[in-house]
């Protein structure tokens, strides 16, 4: 079995000949190799038969998320300029609000006027065409995270993405036994490597249109997942289950934490209610791959090791030389799956002499080669001369009884120049008291890392993939 879904499953005859057909409709809709096409679906079968019909076509996917308004959907296609775009009803009504292109298809049981149904597109498959090699195509076209602004197109050409989908195979050890569970969305770079991951190792995986932790915990079990693919909000909501106990969960073999450095307290008390371990990974959407930690001997305060064709190393940021093993600074990777460039092309290298791509983390890799993320550079509060990681902070806090989740961040301060600030989600059955947090928070910092302020919150804000969108935190501060 390739893909299990709530309603509706395929083997990989059945996937590889829907993809066929799907690919023979598009091209006699007129979409042609090179051509950009957007793709709106949530997580479901359709958007992998989709994706890979674009591939089929020689075609490349543009990423787009079901969950943007009009505003980011404008965005998105006036940077690509796709000839087409596949989209869900309801991602097709926020299209057509900001302009279709002239080609459009729309996945869903109801018609929509001057949208083609997904399920009508019909071609010979036999007069696809064979375009050749196609490894220096864009293949997939992702955006960056948009943390610090609107987001810019990663342009993933079938070679980097093809080396990214075998390093993560590889170091997630996926065999043809395998049923991996897939909540992250599909539009975000890691969806699209745990799918490759899993038809490259001929495993399975099982798609849910939408995360609930109830539903994933039952699927776990109900589909005997093998793997199960995490980020920074599943986890807290793992952690958070009342009733966890209570599934046998034994089918899993581990779970993964991508995307954000590890919490390494939510992920303890996961492991001593499941009985599950942890294997940490570290990727960017530039550069999908770049650590994951061995099955024997995973660290909770590492992200792991560089895979087979990745190199990890640390510089000083401001002078751009590289620093001994075990020195902290910005880590820098060079990678067979590094991205072609971005969109719009005028946005800034961030590719050093000799192909070394700048994260924009801070952290340092130790003689063994073990690598440690500290934090973002760009995030660092600055207060008094000092720098004060938001993530240290936030780790800190987490071990608290009092919160479920929090963010820290930086807000302007006319003594200090910055000052740390706290948004915190409050734990269950706690009154919200500011004063009780800081006081049990202040005497395990520096002087210079304490709180100014806690705001109490329902929610922090996120992107798809776990980070935190501290600039939507500024506000709070009256700022």
């Amino acid at each position: 079995m390739a893909v299990l879904a709530e309603d509706a499953q395929y083997t990989y005859q059945e996937l590889q000949a829907a993809v066929e057909q799907a690919a023979a409709g598009l091209s006699a809709l007129g979409v042609r190799p090179r051509d950009r096409v957007g793709l709106c679906l949530g997580n479901e079968p359709a958007w992998i038969v989709a994706f890979f019909a674009l591939a089929r076509l020689r075609a490349a996917a543009v990423l787009l998320s079901t969950a943007w308004r009009e505003h980011e959907m404008a965005h998105a296609l006036a940077l690509t300029g796709p000839v087409a775009v596949i989209a869900d009803a309801a991602s097709a009504a926020v299209v057509d609000a900001v302009g279709r292109p002239g080609l459009a298809v729309v996945v869903g049981p109801e018609p929509r006027e001057g949208w083609t149904p997904f399920g009508a597109l019909r071609g010979d498959a036999g007069t696809l065409p064979e375009t050749g090699d196609p490894a220096e195509l864009e293949l997939a076209l992702p955006f960056s995270s948009g943390t610090t602004g609107l987001p810019k197109a990663v342009r993933h050409t079938h070679r980097s993405l093809c080396a990214a989908t075998t390093q993560w195979r590889e170091s997630l050890g996926v065999t043809a036994t395998d049923r991996l569970q897939g909540i992250t969305p599909l539009s975000h770079i890691l969806g699209i490597v745990n799918v490759g991951a899993t038809f490259e190792g001929t495993a399975t995986i099982r798609l849910f249109r939408r995360f609930d932790t109830a539903s994933m915990v039952e699927s776990f079990a109900a589909d005997r997942i093998t793997i199960g693919l995490t980020v920074a909000p599943i986890a807290a909501a793992l952690a958070a289950m009342p009733d966890l106990e209570r599934f046998d969960l034994r089918s899993l073999r581990y779970l993964n934490w991508s995307a954000t450095p590890v919490n390494a307290e939510i992920a303890r008390r996961v492991t001593e209610r499941t009985g599950v371990g942890w294997r940490p990974a570290y990727g960017t959407t530039e550069v999908p791959i770049l650590a994951m930690n061995p099955a024997e001997g995973a660290r909770l305060d590492s992200v792991g090791l560089a895979p087979r064709g990745v190199q990890l190393e640390a510089i000083d940021p401001g002078t751009l030389e590289f620093l001994p093993r075990g020195r902290t600074g910005e880590l820098v990777a060079r990678s067979t799956a590094a991205m072609l460039g971005y969109l719009p092309e005028d946005a800034p290298d961030p590719f050093l002499d000799g192909g070394w791509y700048r994260t924009g983390d801070l952290g340092h890799v130790e003689p063994e080669g073990w690598i440690v993320v500290s934090g973002r550079l760009k995030e660092l509060i600055k207060v008094s001369g000092y720098q004060v990681s938001p993530v240290e902070i936030e780790n800190l806090l987490a071990t608290s009884p009092l919160v479920a989740d929090c963010a820290v961040f930086g807000a302007p301060d006319d003594r200090r120049g910055e000052a740390p600030c706290a948004a915190v989600v409050p734990a269950a059955g706690w009154t919200p008291d500011a004063q009780e947090l800081l006081d049990w928070l202040s005497p395990r910092l520096a002087p210079y890392k304490r709180l100014r302020d806690v705001f109490f919150v329902e929610a922090i804000p996120r992107t798809p993939s776990g980070k935190i969108q501290r600039r939507h935190l500024t506000p709070l501060t009256g700022a």
